[in-house]
């Protein structure tokens, strides 16, 4: 099993109603419910670590990873209140306020740290959980007690406006990068973890990863290895919608592609080779065509691609 670790949220999503008055509908979001609803919907095994609450919200969110084939039972339950995300498209792009003050997904403390079973050898990491303590902290305890003895696979996916204690985050993200295997990682997270640069890339896979993909919107995908060597996938030409969740479906394509060639280990991916990595993230591209294709984090069943 593939084990997403981080927030499951509500995205608010602006909408317009019949009267033309403007509204937001809430959708079942957050960086690691929409990357394990979207490796469930592409076919593999998955899973969801986070903090879920027992409010109307807390259900959807629940109904939504059960009815995509993930796996809650790790889950940590609380009567705390759901985050919640109100998003602002602004060109199709999605920018966010957050409402998080002690909820459920953000009280996660290392106490609550499951004990995982054999049957998971996969961990993924990211999103706003890996910004606040007490749950931040506790990500970064598991992925460090879990290294090396299961995949890591990192997407950093930085909301800078809700950051409150800049150095503190950084230094997490830094250790925890130190034992990823695989990082998934958007032009503009790299500007801001390593700003003024120069090959910004190379300096990423020098902390630790054997795999670093840097994904560039319509411009496709650049990944590079540990032995130096790179790779390039276009997107795929569509119609967008919004880009909500866009990122999240593309690293679970490139999760499931590699899951589903014998790759997704340290070992696998340390000795990957270009044609098989190119594959997995035309695959990947594919998948996140279709999210952008409409409207909210929506990633796409297999049949679909």
């Amino acid at each position: 099993m593939i084990l997403c670790c981080g927030e499951a949220l509500i995205d608010m999503i602006p909408a317009s109603l019949p009267d033309g008055l403007e509204a937001f509908i809430p959708h079942a979001g957050g960086a690691a419910l929409n990357v394990a609803i979207a490796i469930g919907r592409l076919g593999a095994p998955a899973g969801l670590f986070t903090g879920l609450s027992h409010d109307m919200f807390g259900r959807q969110l629940a109904i939504a990873a059960q009815e995509s084939k993930v796996d809650i039972s790790l889950a940590v339950r609380s009567d705390r209140p759901t985050t919640l995300a109100f998003v602002e498209l602004i060109n199709g792009n999605a920018r966010y306020v957050f409402h998080d003050e002690n909820s459920a997904g953000r009280m996660l403390t290392e106490q609550d740290l499951p004990d995982l079973p054999q049957s998971i050898d996969t961990l993924v990491f990211g999103g706003i959980s890996l910004i606040h303590a007490p749950a931040a902290d506790t990500y970064a305890q598991l992925a460090r007690r879990e290294a090396g003895r299961r995949c890591i696979v990192m997407d950093p996916n930085i909301r800078s406006g809700f950051v409150t204690d800049e150095a503190a985050y950084r230094a997490r993200l830094m250790g925890m990068l130190k034992v990823a295997d695989i990082v998934k990682i958007s032009v503009d997270d790299l500007d801001w973890l390593l700003p003024e640069t120069e090959d910004a890339l190379t300096a990423l896979l020098a902390l630790g990863p054997a795999l670093a993909v840097l994904t560039r919107g319509s411009e496709g995908a650049l990944a590079m290895h540990r032995d130096k060597w790179h790779v390039e996938v276009a997107s795929r030409p569509t119609m967008v919608v919004d880009t909500v969740g866009a990122g999240d479906t593309f690293l679970a394509g490139m999760i499931v592609g590699a899951w589903e060639s014998g790759l997704l280990s340290r070992n696998a991916v340390e000795n990957i080779t270009p044609n098989a990595l190119r594959e997995i993230l035309s695959f990947a591209a594919a998948a996140a065509g279709v999210s952008v294709s409409r409207a909210g984090a929506n990633p796409p069943w297999r049949h679909e691609l």
